[in-house]
């Protein structure tokens, strides 16, 4: 009988939907073949239609008519969650948004097994708003509410750490002090636990969890600062004005760069306020661009290009963001020395969150035996650099970059609701 219980990994920048068949965590196809859906929702104004994922995306591309909405797991928790965006003649909250995106996931997982899905362990982040536990349990209150609207009638969360560590412990063959990295595109979270084949049977876990702590940083952060860095100045941002009294307002400029903020400025109060911002700037030029890329609705597939890039950087020394928009035509290139001076500070905090895990375990780096990466920015050179100098005599093990958290969830739910 296919079981009625599953795993949701609700990612910033992707998601999973793990399950259990024939004893083993498995993650269901979601778009195609694909297990991972990017977070993406798009509203087609041409046909009527919502489309998810990659579907979502390629829409945009193609230059349809309509609304896209990515990074919806970063809303959780802010002052964003409960605003609306107009969606044609109808204003549609966040939160709402988020529910969508939720119930076509568990829509997937239904058509996996066959039959309704009424229990699900969602993955959360360690702390979904940094230094603040009220914001933090408003967030995860908002995504519960968003998936009993969905038809989930028994919901549990997990650290997507600690889901991590349990997909990892399916492959361990000795016991190891693990040090659990979960870098994805919202936040940065890491767990030190110990796991070994036979700890893995156990129901109660919660001894095997020494220190679990996260900051609210990842990739689309690292999108966001290389997008003021590097691009925005193309843009207009940091120039100044004609009467030299002052740069140009930033606000418009962060927005643009901002994944859950770009809808923000296609309103028409923003298109008046930029040609305001035109009027006052020594620059018209560079803010003439700002504004054809704001009239071509293109603020979703410029951050893709400097996401792209920032991917492009693992790999090569430097990497072009390239618009060819009519109004707005240029070019900036970003090199992996300007990606790691651009995104250095936040590095630092996030191996400064690693150091106090370990503090908080009460045992020195040099016990912990194994490192387990997963989340897509793990990628990234400076990040995996630094974070492994803490740890120099661990293992390193590399999981399934983007599938490892649903998996644990999946195990998890097997414990939960068996």
């Amino acid at each position: 009988m296919q079981s009625a219980f599953g795993g949701i990994d609700f990612g910033t920048s992707n998601s999973t939907v793990g399950v259990i068949r024939d004893g083993q965590a498995r993650l269901v196809a979601l778009e195609g073949e694909q297990p991972t859906l990017p977070s993406a929702v798009f509203f087609n104004f041409e046909d009527g239609h919502t489309y998810f994922g990659r579907r979502a995306i390629a829409d945009y591309t193609d230059a349809i008519e309509g609304r896209l909405m990515r990074s919806l797991k970063s809303v959780l928790g802010s002052s964003l969650a409960h605003e609306k965006t107009r969606i044609k003649a109808r204003q549609i909250g966040f939160i709402d948004i988020v529910g969508m995106f939720v119930g076509h996931l568990k829509k997937r997982l239904e058509q996996d097994a066959g039959a309704p899905v009424e229990s699900v362990v969602l993955g959360r982040p360690v702390q979904f708003v940094d230094d603040d536990t009220a914001a933090d349990a408003k967030a995860q209150g908002e995504l519960e509410k968003a998936a009993h609207a969905q038809g989930f009638k028994h919901i549990a969360f997990q650290f997507e750490p600690i889901a991590a560590a349990l997909d990892y412990e399916q492959k361990v063959a000795r016991e190891e002090l693990a040090l659990i990295v979960d870098m994805g595109g919202g936040t940065s979270d890491f767990s030190i636990v110990r796991v070994s084949p036979e700890r893995a049977r156990a129901s109660e876990r919660k001894d095997d969890i020494l220190a679990n702590r996260g900051v609210h940083i990842g990739g689309t952060d690292f999108d966001r600062l290389l997008s003021i860095a590097h691009v925005m100045p193309e843009l207009g941002y940091l120039t100044r004005t004609k009467d030299h009294k002052r740069n140009l307002p930033a606000a418009y400029f962060i927005d643009l760069a901002t994944w859950q903020r770009i809808n923000l400025v296609y309103t028409a109060k923003a298109m008046t306020d930029l040609r305001q911002v035109r009027y006052e700037a020594e620059r018209a030029d560079l803010v003439d661009r700002f504004i054809h890329v704001v009239e071509h609705r293109y603020g979703h597939a410029l951050a893709g290009l400097v996401e792209r890039a920032k991917i492009a950087l693992t790999d090569e020394s430097s990497a072009n963001v390239q618009v060819s928009l009519p109004g707005a035509r240029f070019a900036a290139e970003i090199t992996r020395a300007g990606l790691e001076e651009t995104i250095g500070g936040d590095i630092e905090r996030v191996t400064a969150t690693v150091r106090r895990t370990i503090a908080d375990a009460g045992i020195g780096a040099s016990a912990i035996t194994a490192v387990f990466l997963t989340g897509g920015s793990t990628a990234i050179p400076l990040a995996k650099r630094e974070i492994l100098s803490l740890v120099p005599q661990a293992s390193v093990i590399e999981g399934d970059m983007f599938g490892s958290v649903g998996l644990g969830l999946a195990l998890d739910a097997l414990r939960k609701f068996a």
